[in-house]
């Protein structure tokens, strides 16, 4: 179990990482913001990376326990291989931070009071807006708490596709394992 995991994990992490660091160089290196579709482009690739915990769940039945496994077991190793992938998303964001000298917090507060104006707030509200940014990209400094927030954005994505992944794969009949050739 702990090696399909483990194999699987990684298949996903590489995927997600290399396409977040592929994707980040093409927009970071020409000086460019970020794209507006980035966050739906990084949750598409997300569910790319994750299609791991499907397939690694399946190849634990099928070839580990005969075909049959039940609903917790299979979340188990989903929730397992969705952590390593994960993994790989947070090592592959601090590659991007690293190698572009990004200014994420910069951007976020850019991007925080462009909504507020385009919403008509008063110069009140866009104060309090810019010192709230402020005071995340303070936080966001610290990799204690930049890490497990980076982690965060995957991870819940991961579960879902894991609980839906095992309540399809603990029916056996459910894409059953072939039969090998006699």
């Amino acid at each position: 179990m702990i090696r399909t995991i483990v194999v699987f994990g990684l298949i996903g992490a590489v995927v997600v990482g290399a396409f977040m660091v592929a994707g980040s160089l093409t927009w970071a290196g020409g000086g460019q913001a970020p794209p507006e579709n980035g966050v739906v482009v990084g949750y598409l690739t997300q569910l790319v990376a994750l299609t791991t915990v499907f397939l690694g769940i399946k190849h634990h039945r099928d070839v580990n326990l005969g075909g049959v496994i039940k609903f917790l077991p299979a979340m188990g190793v989903g929730v397992g291989i969705s952590a390593v992938a994960t993994l790989g998303w947070v090592i592959a964001w601090e590659i991007v931070l690293a190698m572009t000298q990004l200014d994420f917090p910069a951007l976020m507060k850019e991007q925080m009071l462009a909504q507020a104006q385009a919403r008509g707030a008063s110069e009140a509200e866009l104060q309090k807006v810019a010192a709230e940014a402020t005071s995340f990209g303070e936080m966001y400094k610290n990799p204690l708490i930049r890490l497990p927030i980076t982690f965060t954005e995957m991870f819940p994505v991961g579960v879902l596709v894991s609980l839906i992944s095992a309540g399809l794969l603990r029916n056996s009949r459910f894409m059953p394992a072939r039969q090998a050739a006699a």
